[in-house]
């Protein structure tokens, strides 16, 4: 019996995360290179997933709703999001988790600096917070999109965001506009 209970358990701990789907604790996506820890290949068709933002222009602490959406009935299980400044690679700026099919990661020792998935459903859509920091220059979101063991996307990118350095920008994002007088 004893022997049954070693194999039913080992079973279920190398073969029950296949089966069930990408992506379990032990299948997450690199920080840096943005890839899944498995042996598969990225596509290499264009992405059926789009990276949508509520602001082109941010100023520091200024909060970014970030929308990872599927296109069609696509669908994702797993996915790694982070801000990226143009022809950078470490994330920038941090995350409030709001969407419970999300969570947190800390790359390059910054919690909440890359957000994820915090299960293995089929997700269609994901929304969350980004706070933009100090110091930054243009930047997209960037993603890799696992649909399954098979198939995942690496380097979907948003549209640019500037910062904003000649007009003020409230929290809201809504630009101010400033009057200049002259004497």
């Amino acid at each position: 019996m004893r022997r049954h209970s070693c194999f039913v358990f080992l079973f279920c701990g190398i073969f029950l995360p296949g089966i069930l789907g990408f992506p379990q604790a032990n299948n997450s996506i690199d920080c840096d290179s943005l890839l899944p820890n498995y042996e598969a290949e990225p596509q290499t068709s264009a992405p059926p997933y789009i990276i949508a933002v509520s602001f082109d222009n941010f100023e520091p602490e200024n909060e970014v709703q970030v929308t990872l959406e599927a296109l069609g009935d696509a669908g994702f299980k797993g996915f790694n999001l982070q801000a990226r400044e143009i022809d950078g690679d470490v994330p920038v700026g941090t995350f409030k988790i709001t969407d419970p099919n999300t969570k947190g990661l800390e790359c390059h020792n910054m919690t909440n600096s890359a957000v994820s998935h915090a299960n293995s459903d089929v997700k269609q859509k994901i929304t969350t917070t980004w706070i933009a920091p100090k110091g930054v220059r243009d930047l997209q979101f960037i993603a890799t999109v696992v649909q399954d063991l098979e198939k995942f996307w690496v380097g979907i990118q948003s549209k640019t965001l500037t910062p904003t350095h000649s007009e003020s920008v409230n929290v809201t994002g809504k630009n101010k506009r400033k009057v200049c007088f002259s004497v």
